[in-house]
């Protein structure tokens, strides 16, 4: 009976100490964690974006040099111009003999080749990552991709093609600028930085303060991205100056691969983000509740503590000693086992211990043949489990004000104004996100269709499954003739339910009901004079929505849903039906508030809303406002619960109402455990002693426990036998048992 005692009063008291640690380690000036922890969040968004941007190019640089048809006649200039026609973005191309290092064609700019060992390069296995470089003052990115041509056998071989029969390899190197840098939330800089801590470019969006921009951010951020070792996707958060009552807040992180080694692993990019934000002047002071509320937890466990002792604890151990007492009294011979008759039994506690109590003197009373049976009327009065119900309660009272009342966060004031427009912002980083994949896979598709015309359908069938084994986002390729009828597929059955043959190309869905949704990518088949005709006019490409859903989660940005124009929901980060509604309604009205004037796009938003879970900072943005996607209606939805985020009145409520569980939970275990070993069986005793009491000489009493109450029971056995031994004797007329052979009978089973 002492540890469930013991451990209740012990771990009340440490509940009570992890209430101090934790309400006293939350601080409110300043500038709250959650805020920082937004900001180098955003800035590793904007990292991902960037780095996506890079792998792209440098993919679809791979890609058009490796569709490439080349000929053993064909030449360097014809190839350098079939590679790079129509790119825009080159700025300069070249190409170069990858064994000699030897430049055979130009185009565009000079490209800065300085410091590039060509032959090296070129040698390699797998592909070649990109570099940054320095041309007229200015970075660059270069690209590469290898070219194979075959090999010509006519013995008088011109000066670029390779001897001895063997194919020719040469090296396609294009430079471009830095993708565009994009900052989201007004008053945000974002900088991309150089491994030197060179701002190479920068975007602001609308109005930022000149404190945000100081230099002495980007060379703190340099060295915490060059000192994070073999984290290559490190992130972290910096404090700026403070101006008058707003402080910069600043967050950077590189551009590398999250997943592994990548191709922007090498390139030393760091992304630093920052802006200013107000500075909390007003602390709110927990400490004091907290030692107040602990205090009255170690008042209450001590007090319980002493109610269980006196008044549980103390008259058990009387009892047990009673009960010992009256057992050798019943087995013993002489004065010494008479002396122990004639004291009565003290009759301790209240309940089951005072029915015991008054039992056993009856039974005493009964070996000394003062009296028979006394039967003893049906329990009346509280019992100890009562007391146990009691005890609970005393620490409810302390615990329920703790969950449900105290320290409660207001949704309306909770979150900071910062950290919601940091939501704001993700989420429209997400829509860019998601935006730069299906207009890559558009654009994908457009080159896809171009390569259709004026060939063979098995050269077109060859084509398709070449697009589908470069392009894993898609999940099936398919052209239609004028009727919408499917002329040639290659990849998965189609999911399409709406037969259409539209014009121009873009981004569209296909079904509007099913357990997937079907989006995909179209392009018109355009025909060519002097070569045959496709197989059908408009080509599709089924996008897997699970590549879609891939790229959706991000770091406590929350559940993540994009919707159609309807507020269905057609992808997202978390499990979800096909065209369900959003899981709630103030997510569905967030949406319709970025929804602006007839014929536009609208523009992002947030808010705080009040859950069944507790605050919810959610925000919309259309998913774009130009491209193949910009008419489509779509939206992209967040929702990230307050608590998961270091807010300091949230963080005060969690932990104010874990303490209350914890205390709670304690209590209830404790005095559960109480319930089983010391109140339950008591009560059985107490039955079973008033039955012998009354008369009943035939139930054996079994120790179930080696405890106390395990004792007791040995006890009341021995008096049991004694007691038949009499009755026996008595209807006889012989003598009875001595006691000494029925104790050590007793102990012998």
């Amino acid at each position: 009976m002492r540890p469930p005692i013991a451990s209740l009063v012990v771990l009340l008291l440490v509940v009570a100490a992890l209430a101090v640690i934790g309400l006293e380690g939350i601080h409110t000036g300043g500038v709250p964690q959650a805020v920082l922890d937004g900001e180098q969040r955003i800035a590793a968004d904007t990292a991902v974006s960037m780095r996506t941007a890079i792998e792209a190019e440098a993919g679809t640089v791979r890609r058009k040099t490796h569709a490439y048809q080349a000929t053993s006649t064909s030449t360097p200039t014809t190839t350098l111009k079939a590679l790079t026609s129509g790119r825009k973005a080159f700025l300069g191309r070249a190409l170069l003999d990858a064994r000699t290092g030897k430049l055979l064609a130009t185009g565009g700019r000079t490209v800065p080749l300085a410091g590039v060992d060509v032959a090296r390069t070129a040698s390699g296995h797998g592909e070649i990552p990109p570099r940054l470089v320095t041309s007229g003052g200015t970075r660059e990115m270069l690209y590469f991709a290898r070219v194979t041509l075959p090999a010509q056998d006519d013995p008088d071989q011109d000066q670029y093609q390779a001897r001895n029969g063997t194919e020719r390899q040469w090296l396609l190197v294009v430079s471009e600028a830095l993708p565009a840098l994009a900052a989201y939330g007004d008053g945000r800089t974002a900088q991309a930085l150089d491994a030197s801590g060179t701002v190479l470019a920068t975007a602001v969006r609308g109005k930022a303060s000149p404190a945000a921009a100081h230099s002495g951010l980007s060379a703190a951020a340099t060295r915490a991205a060059n000192g994070s070792g073999s984290d290559t996707d490190a992130s972290g958060s910096l404090l700026g100056a403070a101006t008058g009552s707003r402080r910069t807040v600043a967050g950077w992180a590189q551009v590398a691969s999250t997943t592994g080694p990548g191709t922007t692993d090498d390139l030393g990019l760091v992304v630093l983000t920052s802006r200013t934000v107000p500075v909390t002047t007003t602390a709110a002071d927990y400490s004091r509740f907290a030692l107040e509320a602990a205090g009255a937890l170690a008042v209450v466990a001590l007090l319980l503590g002493l109610a269980l002792y006196f008044s549980v604890q103390q008259p058990l151990l009387r009892l047990y000693l009673s009960a010992g007492r009256l057992a050798r009294g019943a087995t013993g011979d002489g004065p010494a086992a008479s002396e122990e008759l004639s004291r009565p039994v003290p009759v301790h506690g209240f309940g089951e211990l005072a029915r015991i109590g008054r039992a056993l003197d009856s039974l005493r009373r009964q070996l000394l043949g003062e009296s028979g049976p006394q039967e003893f009327p049906a329990r009346r009065g509280p019992g100890y489990r009562a007391l146990a119900v009691v005890c609970l309660v005393v620490v409810a009272c302390w615990s329920v004000p703790m969950v449900f009342l105290l320290n409660r966060a207001d949704t309306a004031t909770a979150v900071p104004a910062p950290v919601l427009a940091d939501q704001q912002a993700r989420t429209e980083i997400a829509t860019h996100r998601i935006r730069q994949s299906l207009d890559q896979s558009y654009t994908d598709l457009n080159d896809a269709a171009a390569s259709l015309a004026g060939r063979s359908r098995d050269a077109q069938t060859e084509v398709l499954r070449q697009s589908l084994a470069d392009h894993r986002q898609y999940r099936s390729l398919y052209l239609l003739d004028r009727s919408g009828g499917i002329t040639l597929r290659v990849g998965g059955t189609p999911l399409r339910t709406l037969v259409h043959v539209p014009r121009g190309g873009g981004i569209t869905t296909v079904n509007t009901s099913g357990r997937i949704p079907a989006i995909a990518a179209y392009a018109q088949v355009r025909a060519v004079k002097g070569k045959a005709p496709a197989a059908g006019v408009v080509l599709f490409g089924e996008i897997d929505v699970k590549a879609l859903n891939s790229i959706l989660p991000r770091p406590k940005l929350g559940s993540v849903w994009v919707t159609d124009g309807h507020d269905r929901v057609l992808a997202a980060s978390v499990g979800y039906r096909a065209f369900q509604s959003l899981p709630d309604s103030g997510l569905t009205r967030l949406v319709r508030t970025t929804q602006g004037a007839p014929g536009t796009t609208g523009t992002a938003t947030s808010a705080v809303h009040d859950t069944s879970s507790g605050p919810s900072v959610d925000a919309a943005a259309p998913l774009a406002q130009s491209g193949p996607t910009a008419r489509l209606g779509w939206h992209v939805v967040t929702a990230e619960p307050a608590a998961a985020l270091q807010i300091p009145a949230v963080q005060a409520e969690q932990r104010t109402m874990l303490a209350g569980i914890l205390g709670l939970a304690v209590a209830a275990a404790c005095l559960g455990w109480l319930h089983v070993v010391v109140v339950r069986p008591l009560r059985a005793v107490a039955v079973l002693v008033e039955r012998l009491a009354g008369g009943d000489r035939r139930t054996v009493l079994h120790p179930v426990n080696h405890d106390e109450i395990g004792s007791v029971t040995r006890g009341l056995e021995l008096v049991r036998q004694t007691l038949a031994e009499q009755d026996r004797a008595a209807r006889s007329g012989h003598a009875a048992v001595p006691p000494r052979a029925l104790r050590e009978n007793t102990l012998q089973r």
